[in-house]
């Protein structure tokens, strides 16, 4: 392709005359100016070398649009030249698709055209259709595409090309050469046809196929409750009833495993557990409630779409965290897009609706410097998912206008083929507006975004575990987000909200309307006229609409005399509200389309008759084993190969990415420091901009810990996520907590049980710490199968993954304290008891040993030391503090003195330890925190802290790190070496 200038002025092509108006396709293609860098194409280039293709490879690349209707050449410029193209930087050709303008002048090249599958949601093709009226034109269809031309790449590698770094098969197909499209299709007419499914009288076998078949994820018990009741009601279910039942009963949907009866056996005997979930999770929040009286700050636990605590006497916060891990995996952008979506229309609906005010991410990825030969079948390159994930959930929260402050990324190989994707939001919300109830009669009101195929049997397929062929059988399962059809849904609900024009509201997860309406009407009953819904394009079924997850869709109970009210402030905003039902009081789900009745059920069945299946699951307590093997590394050159681990390194390309500033609240920053290249231990934002009041957000995840114990696992992640907390400021004992599971096969007995184990430790140790649930999401299944080469099935689990996030409260904004060093003099403290805890540590995984005692938390001594360092900070004794977590106190001490650019000079001697150099700076205990005090507060400190401190030095001016062990040096580096080693590995441009 040349690189001579093109512009819209070109010559009129043999299909078409300059002033005709005739229904036609018209393809556009846009590209960078000479000067300007090609970033697609570059982007293409280092995926493709990621993968190991040619070297050689050349690529060009154009966005571009197809654009369908009566419309001129003359229009078509115009909207060129106004919309599509920035003139400064961009050029652009545009003829009837199909002319020859567009055959490549390069023989040599291959031309590949990536455009949408049909009904896959294309915002960008929304928002200019939506957009042509403007400008005195409209179209029929507007499509986006991308075109790579491509050369000096083997035969032989162009289907990897294809399929790896061009194209998402799941989302997106591929025409090569050229396009000869004379129009686009997105559907046709639908014809009614009620399908029933023949269940009564078929084998288990039968059962078991059509579950397969259908994507239920249903097991045999549930099929055959299913059976039975149609046989008792003497009728084939419909498949929209199949459908919704499924839906009700999904993992995703109904915790059915944490939720479900459990035989749990260990080394103390055997438990049972009618509701596991209830008698761990939920019961430490009851017991934690029960004792804090008339002092109780919880508000709404485990019953909406978020949990809620009280801030002032004005307002409420909600707090949720999801998981949107299968659909990362196949779609990585559009996963974590919709992942990030979902979270915020959680916080949406709770309540009356709470306003989004701040974000949480949270990832784990398989190592991106993986090599193709090291991947197996069907999968992604793990830093192509990276990529896709991170930058889904930047333009969504971005454009939403919402900050995202707080978040973490892990490594571990066995995420490869399932990606781990946390999605959290922080809404603030009236007090008096924390609840909701429908009223019958109420009319159903689905407002937002239309409904396609997009996201269909999204609930099943979260209950379903991966496999090589995931992308082709589940690609429906996938959905594509639009954050700007939220951000105008979002606005026009908080307006509805304020004006009190209805009584409930929900958001449109997983299941879509069925889970939507099916839980709204629980207590009532609804009829539903599907046949109402607003559609993307024509050709859906009444199946089809009901169980569709397509994004950016919110339902509401809106009485009949507020509808005029709701409609006109909704189209006001030029958002979409329809009625699409009714909450009728009968106690049932009926579904209409056409005046057909396609579905009856009651609610009783949908939501209480589900069998009880009694699993069982057995943990067998793992014997310490020591430490095994030496390291071959001294501990300066241990330090510099933990901080440059993937897992402690700087997370700075990912945490740019993202808009912490938006809406003026954020008060400490994911960075920090006089370069703002700290970690900071914990997010803090005002809410409420005209207080001073703020909230405290951060997390704690170890999956390292649960290879050894996951009990230890599930402590070890709460005490780090209250530890961060107060590393900041905030009041240990105002922080709520959130738990999110994400486990492997639960059905085996021995991966149960060390879920179980986990759920244990959880109700011990938050009993103690008097931190409540108050929100929880579980993702199980999460397995890769495939076929190696060998012919031989292979399976690979996640490490058993428990993420707690937190949040806290802050009176004053201004007693917070972030974890750069800021003087030179202050003295150096350590809070906390070291202990020779090794095991699982980042020390150990660099050093490639394996063994060691995994850190313990002791609850009590934990409790006091948090609530004695609150009182330190809040009386202005600490100038800097930072948790000590991964990689030990050594690399807490390098990333304190490198954010604040200044050195230390530590005596680990103090600490009057029997541990070795190695377990004093690398062992990974918990419940520990190192702390800057200026010298005319020390006395006053060490009297705060009791006998858990000890001073290991001071701040220098010089450049240096140097910690020693009385007349033994361990470490002395430079502050350049040390934060060159922690942020080279993920800087990338």
């Amino acid at each position: 392709m040349s690189n001579k200038t093109e512009t819209a002025e070109l010559p009129t092509s043999t299909a078409e005359t300059a002033n005709a108006s005739q229904k036609k396709l018209w393809q556009i293609e846009i590209w960078p100016k000479p000067e300007i860098p090609n970033r697609l194409a570059l982007e293409v280039a280092a995926t493709a070398r990621d993968l190991g293709l040619a070297q050689q490879m050349q690529v060009e690349a154009f966005r571009g649009f197809l654009v369908e209707g009566d419309l001129s050449k003359a229009a078509i410029k115009t909207i060129v030249d106004q919309l599509l193209v920035d003139q400064v930087v961009e050029q652009c050709r545009f003829a009837v698709c199909g002319d020859e303008l567009f055959v490549e002048t390069d023989k040599s090249a291959d031309s590949y055209f990536v455009m949408p599958l049909p009904g896959v949601t294309d915002p960008e093709a929304e928002s200019i259709q939506e957009a042509l009226p403007h400008l005195g034109c409209s179209a029929s269809a507007v499509t986006t595409f991308r075109r790579y031309a491509v050369t000096g790449i083997p035969a032989d590698q162009k289907e990897v090309l294809c399929k790896k770094v061009l194209a998402n098969e799941s989302i997106e197909q591929i025409i090569h050469d050229r396009l000869t499209l004379s129009e686009i299709q997105l559907g046709a007419p639908y014809k009614f046809d009620l399908r029933h499914v023949e269940i009564r009288n078929v084998s288990d076998e039968q059962l078991q196929q059509i579950s397969r078949d259908w994507q239920l994820s249903l097991t045999l018990v549930e099929m055959q409750t299913i059976q039975q009741h149609f046989i008792e009601l003497d009728r084939e279910p419909t498949d929209a009833e199949l459908e919704t039942i499924a839906q009700t009963w999904s993992e995703h949907c109904s915790h059915k495993t944490l939720a479900g009866r459990i035989e749990y056996t260990d080394d103390a005997g055997t438990t049972k557990y009618e509701n596991m979930l209830k008698e761990t999770i939920f019961h430490a929040t009851q017991t934690i409630r029960a004792d804090l009286g008339a002092d109780d700050w919880c508000v709404s636990v485990f019953k909406d779409n978020a949990g809620i605590v009280k801030f002032d006497d004005e307002f409420n916060v909600a707090f949720k965290v999801e998981t949107h891990n299968r659909p990362s995996a196949l779609e990585p952008y559009g996963g974590a897009n919709t992942g990030i979506g979902g979270v915020i229309r959680d916080t949406l609906g709770t309540g009356l609706g709470a306003k989004p005010v701040c974000s949480t991410d949270v990832f784990c990825f398989a190592p991106p410097n993986a090599t193709v030969d090291q991947l197996p079948p069907g999968v992604m390159h793990p830093r192509s998912i990276m990529k896709g994930v991170v930058s889904g959930v930047r333009d969504y929260g971005n454009r939403m206008g919402i900050p995202t402050v707080n978040g973490a990324v892990y490594f571990d190989r066995r995420y490869v083929g399932n990606p781990l994707v946390f999605c959290g939001n922080v809404g603030l919300l009236p007090c008096e507006m924390s609840f909701k109830e429908p009223k019958p009669n109420d009319l159903i009101v689905s407002i937002g975004g239309r409904t396609g195929r997009d996201g269909i049997h999204g609930a099943t397929f979260s209950s379903a575990e991966l496999t090589e062929s995931s992308d082709i059988t589940s690609g429906g399962a996938v959905q594509i987000g639009n954050a700007i059809t939220e951000k105008m849904l979002m606005d026009v609900m908080l307006k509805a909200r304020d004006q009190r024009l209805y009584n409930a509201v929900t958001d449109c997860g997983a299941g879509g309307f069925s889970s939507a309406v099916g839980e709204m009407g629980e207590e009532i009953g609804a009829e539903v006229w599907l046949d109402k819904a607003p559609l993307k394009y024509e050709g859906l079924s009444y199946t089809e609409i009901w169980i569709s997850e397509a994004q950016e869709r919110m339902v509401f109970a809106v009485p009949e005399s507020n509808w005029a009210a709701f409609e006109k402030l909704c189209s006001a905003e030029s958002v979409e509200a329809v009625v699409i039902g009714q909450f009728k009081p009968t106690g049932r789900l009926v579904l209409k389309y056409e005046e057909n009745e396609v579905a009856d059920m009651a609610m009783s069945f949908l939501h209480d008759g589900r069998p009880p299946v009694v699993r069982k699951a057995v943990f067998n307590a793992p014997q310490v084993k020591p430490v095994s093997g030496a390291s071959k590394l001294s501990h300066e050159e241990s330090l510099l190969k933990v901080l440059g681990s993937w897992n402690v390194a700087s997370k700075h390309w990912v945490i740019r990415q993202y808009d912490h500033e938006v809406q003026g609240g954020s008060v400490i920053k994911p960075l920090v420091g006089i370069e703002n290249d700290g970690p900071s231990d914990a997010a803090v934002v005002r809410p409420v901009l005209n207080s001073r009041r703020g909230l405290v957000i951060s997390c704690g995840m170890n999956p390292h810990f649960g290879d050894l114990d996951p009990y230890h696992m599930a402590t070890s992640a709460i005490d780090e996520a209250i530890r961060n907390c107060v590393a900041v400021g905030a009041d240990p004992n105002r922080i709520a907590i959130l738990d999110n599971f994400c486990w492997g096969y639960t059905d085996r007995p021995k991966t149960l049980g060390a879920l179980v184990r986990a759920a244990q430790a959880c109700y011990d140790v938050s009993t103690v710490f008097k931190t409540p649930f108050i929100s929880g999401k579980d993702s199980l299944h999460n397995e890769f199968s495939y076929t190696d080469t060998s012919g031989n099935r292979q399976t690979i689990s996640i490490p058993s993954t428990l993420l707690i996030s937190a949040m806290g409260q802050i009176d004053d904004v201004k007693n917070c304290v972030t974890m750069d060093l800021k003087s030179a003099g202050n003295r150096i403290y350590q809070v906390g008891q070291t202990k020779q805890e090794l095991g699982g540590s980042h020390w150990c995984l660099v050093n490639e040993v394996s063994g060691g005692q995994v850190p313990q938390v002791d609850a009590v001594a934990a409790k006091q030391i948090f609530e004695n360092m609150h009182k330190a900070i809040h009386a202005g004794l600490v100038r800097s503090c930072h948790d000590i977590s991964e990689g030990g106190l050594a690399a807490s001490v390098a990333e304190m003195a490198f954010a604040g650019g200044l050195g230390v000079d530590l005596d680990v001697a103090s600490l009057k330890s029997d541990l070795d150099g190695t377990a004093i700076l690398f062992s990974e205990s918990n419940s520990r925190f190192v702390c800057e005090v200026p010298e005319d507060k020390a006395a006053e400190f060490e009297a705060a802290l009791s006998d858990a401190c000890w001073c290991l030095g001071s701040v220098t001016e010089n450049d240096r790190v140097v910690i020693k062990n009385g007349n033994e040096s361990l470490v002395e580096s430079t502050l350049s070496t040390l934060k060159t080693a922690w942020q080279q590995p993920l800087d990338w441009k």
